[in-house]
């Protein structure tokens, strides 16, 4: 995959609290002024701006022609995206809910990931597939899915997923910027959570900061592992354990694929102790690869086994049980405590 453009602070910077759908918004916004080849797709984008608002009053700036509204048809939205895409466009395309990707899953598996191999290096697809993504919302299965680890297990494809306003607004421009195809996982249960966001801050340069992670809090006792809308959970975690005298260290993986696994095993080795978070089904999931890399990495460092705390092997429940199934402060310091324990 090639580099794509780093964060760098612009002169003038200004700094808002910004819910993180808004701060989407404004990372859309700001791509599509800076380049009249981004276009936006999908179903009611347009003039409702979105299920979640996200692209609210983005058509009426730019126009219809940039903001499409499409028919219901997730497979011929993202085909449509991937012919643009190879006519020099720079397509963003929201899929309305997780649960209904699954009709283009074979566009983004065997089209778009594979074109660049395919052609040899002659074709680019930069193409972005917006996924609203997890539970936390009160809604049922189809609505609050988590296939992040499908399509990070098919080459050719990156995969990222913001944990902050701040990175939800810079990230967007940087997937738009790459060459490469992006899913870009949205935690839609932390849309209207609000976070300071510098509208200033630019994507720039060469460095490939969209595949880096990040320490979201330094600690000393335990790495925890964590993405997306598990990182509110992480330290929220990390606060908690500090009122007892234990120090966590959140790492905000933000890109599933490829994975930063240098700055996780730096972290592991430091504090000999490693829990992954993620609302996915643990079963082969993420953390089952974070897991075998910190053995592979840190075992004679490690002080007790990596732990997991996900989403069991079972469908997304209904909404009343959801805070059962979803991986919380209660789960995550009981892994804290298992792994110091040993």
């Amino acid at each position: 995959m090639t580099a794509v453009a780093s964060q760098v602070p612009s002169a003038q910077t200004s700094t808002q609290r910004l819910p993180f759908a808004k701060a989407i918004t404004e990372g859309l916004r700001a791509a599509m002024r800076r380049d009249e080849k981004v276009m936006l797709m999908g179903e009611d984008i347009g003039a409702l701006g979105g299920v979640f608002r996200v692209t609210e009053g983005l058509q009426a700036e730019f126009g219809a022609h940039r903001v499409v509204d499409t028919p219901l048809a997730e497979s011929g939205i993202v085909g449509t995206a991937l012919g643009l895409s190879m006519r020099g466009y720079r397509p963003v395309v929201e899929i309305q809910f997780d649960g209904f990707i699954f009709p283009a899953y074979d566009q983004i598996t065997t089209q778009l990931a594979k074109m660049h191999y395919r052609s040899q290096g002659r074709l680019s697809v930069p193409v972005v597939i917006r996924v609203p993504f997890g539970g936390g919302i009160g809604a049922v299965e189809h609505h609050s899915e988590s296939p992040e680890a499908l399509f990070a297990h098919t080459p050719g494809l990156r995969v990222v997923s913001p944990g902050s306003p701040q990175d939800a607004f810079v990230m967007i421009q940087e997937a738009i910027a790459s060459p490469d195809p992006v899913l870009f996982f949205e935690p839609k249960g932390r849309y209207w959570e609000k976070g300071p966001v510098d509208l200033g801050v630019e994507p720039a340069g060469s460095a490939d900061t969209l595949n880096r992670a990040v320490v979201a809090r330094p600690g000393t006792d335990v790495t925890v592992v964590a993405y997306g809308p598990t990182v509110a959970t992480a330290l929220r975690s990390a606060e908690a354990a500090a009122q007892e005298g234990v120090s966590l260290e959140v790492i905000d993986v933000r890109a599933v694929s490829p994975l930063d696994t240098a700055t996780i095993v730096q972290s592991v080795k430091r504090t000999g102790r490693c829990v992954v978070v993620h609302e996915a089904v643990t079963y082969l999931g993420l953390g089952a690869e974070i897991a075998a890399r910190v053995t592979e990495q840190c075992f004679y460092e490690l002080e007790a086994p990596v732990l997991r705390v996900g989403g069991f092997h079972h469908p997304y429940p209904v909404a009343k049980l959801e805070h059962e199934y979803l991986p919380s402060l209660d789960r995550v310091l009981d892994a804290v405590d298992r792994v110091l324990a040993h």
